[in-house]
């Protein structure tokens, strides 16, 4: 009964969000409703504790909200200034074979921009942009929701990791036991590097297959043949994409942290491939194509249509990328520790200490949060592409209206999740509601918890919407079941991150928002069916790397 009870986040957003097919925005603050008075009545968890850590959920729901808004302010802006339009046209004309376009604009555009704004923006970018080049729109929602995985770890500069985890290690204002104890000799940002690297190692594996993955699908499941081999002859160019991401990844996870390995890895991978592009290294003789729209499914079409036309060019290809280069150059200079500016920025701290009296507090730097370089290269852009003052306006009023049902997903899923993590305080003389059902996994599960871990975390980011959520609630989670089995806690969290990558293919608030943008609304299942097994792959050759590495540490 009781590991029903600690199921109950879980079951709760199952239920309203997924079966009942509730949208977010009222799914979350009914399953918020439902988790308190749970742990009140069955937890007895007194009520300050519980309004103690709503409190702290709204203000890490600030933090993560300031980081979302400057990253679609940013692409809003670009948008106007006519940035995007430019960026696509480049894409047009560098190859006309499909499987060419999807992995240039969903595998590695999209990794960039999973890595410079995350929050389901690149599958909203890459999706209409693949339909502007001629894509079926079923087709490009599925394969920017697959392509949008590996990156997913080191999203809106590392927030799953950063944010993610390290919320989701604390009880209160201080590390949970359990991984106060792991991390007793080490600090938090070297603690988070060495666990991006970890990530990485196991994923130079699984995400380099990934671009491979998405040719399959598109010439399988669209092409005119329904013809795997169509696919399989790209194998040697869609392995180099893959390693073109994956190995430069890596190397930037291991020895500066998680905030750039999916900015550094997209641009140094966009390079790489049009380098062979140009060359014609990897390539078949032959290119493919789509067969006419007319022999095209009727379920592959959208309601909105989209301008495949080309626009003119207004910006030069050098000052369209301008603000992204400028973003990458302020983050590094920021986060380098042989420099004063980063512990200037992290100088002025906004919070809340010892929230109603209990021991659980909330701070955050907003000068450091990535959402300030945003805003400052908004501004940068504002001058270099001379805009007019009310195209800035309007990207301003389109990305604050943007955030309304965003902020309320967020200021209720938040406190929900930081009410599952600080249920330890309660009168039952329970553990926390992760730490109990820690003591059921490891029990039942044993040894074979690294292969279960990724599907955890799967799971978090296919129910809450998010990857980070997914590690802020089953972060401690993990580790405590680590602790419990005697395997590597830096294994098993770095599985759980693999996880919720995986889980993000499936993710309903990102199946939804890049259904919407190219009118597919209400075939949601239809896109989740279809990004399901590329999600197992995932999740599931993670989980078999992760039980050898258990053997052999």
């Amino acid at each position: 009964m009781m590991t029903v009870i600690a199921l109950t986040p879980i079951i709760a957003v199952l239920v309203f969000l997924v079966i009942l097919r509730m949208p977010a925005m009222k799914a979350m603050p009914i399953s918020l409703f439902v988790t308190a008075i749970i742990a009140y009545y069955f937890w007895n968890v007194p009520v300050v504790q519980l309004a103690a850590a709503s409190v702290e959920g709204i203000l890490i729901g600030l933090s993560i909200l300031y980081i979302v808004f400057g990253a679609i302010f940013l692409l809003n802006t670009l948008q106007a200034s006519g940035a995007i339009d430019t960026i696509r046209n480049s894409f047009l004309g560098l190859s006309n074979d499909r499987r060419v376009q999807v992995i240039l604009i969903a595998w590695l555009f999209g990794a960039f921009i999973e890595g410079a704004a995350g929050f389901g923006t690149p599958a909203a970018i890459a999706a209409p942009l693949l339909v502007a080049l001629g894509f079926p729109p079923l087709a490009a929602v599925v394969l920017a929701l697959i392509a949008d995985s590996s990156p997913v770890s080191f999203g809106a500069v590392g927030t799953p990791v950063i944010v993610g985890v390290q919320q989701g290690l604390q009880e209160g204002a201080e590390l949970a036991p359990v991984a106060a104890r792991f991390l007793a000799d080490v600090t938090m940002t070297d603690f988070l590097r060495h666990l991006a690297s970890q990530v990485m190692q196991i994923d130079v594996i699984v995400g380099t297959f990934m671009p491979l993955i998405l040719i399959l699908i598109l010439t399988r499941f669209f092409g005119e043949n329904r013809s795997w081999k169509e696919g399989l002859v790209m194998w040697r160019f869609a392995i180099f994409a893959g390693v073109s991401f994956t190995v430069p990844a890596l190397i930037v996870a291991t020895f500066i942290g998680p905030e750039f390995p999916a900015i550094i890895g997209g641009l140094s991978g966009l390079l790489c491939v049009l380098f062979a592009l140009k060359r014609r290294w990897f390539l078949p003789e032959e290119t493919w194509d789509f067969g006419k729209e007319e022999t095209w499914n009727k379920e592959w079409f959208g309601t909105i249509a989209i301008d495949k036309s080309k626009k003119p060019v207004t910006l030069s290809l050098w000052l369209a990328w301008l603000p992204y280069v400028l973003l990458g150059f302020i983050l590094v200079l920021t986060r380098l520790d042989v420099l004063p500016i980063k512990q200037w920025l992290l100088n002025w701290v906004i919070g809340w200490e010892s929230i109603l009296g209990t021991e659980i507090s909330a701070n955050f730097q907003p000068l450091y949060l990535p959402g300030t370089i945003f805003l400052l290269v908004v501004v940068l852009t504002f001058f270099m592409h001379r805009m007019k003052m009310a195209s800035l306006k309007m990207a301003f009023s389109v990305s604050g209206k943007a955030l309304i049902g965003t902020s309320i997903t967020l200021f209720t899923a938040v406190p929900m999740v930081r009410i599952f993590i600080n249920s330890g305080v309660n009168f039952a003389g329970l553990e926390s509601m992760p730490v109990e059902l820690a003591y059921q996994a490891s029990a039942y599960l044993g040894d074979a918890w690294p292969f279960v871990a990724p599907f955890i975390g799967a799971l978090g980011s296919f129910i809450s919407g998010s990857a980070t959520f997914s590690n802020m609630m089953f972060s401690l989670f993990q580790i405590n079941v680590a602790d419990q089995t005697g395997l590597s806690p830096m294994l098993v969290l770095g599985l759980q991150v693999l996880g919720a990558n995986a889980g993000n293919m499936i993710c309903v608030v990102n199946v939804v928002a890049a259904a919407s943008v190219v009118g597919l609304v209400g075939k949601e299942g239809t896109i989740i069916r279809m990004t399901m097994l590329p999600m197992l792959y995932y999740a599931g050759f993670s989980g078999v790397i992760g039980l050898v590495l258990s053997y052999l540490l």
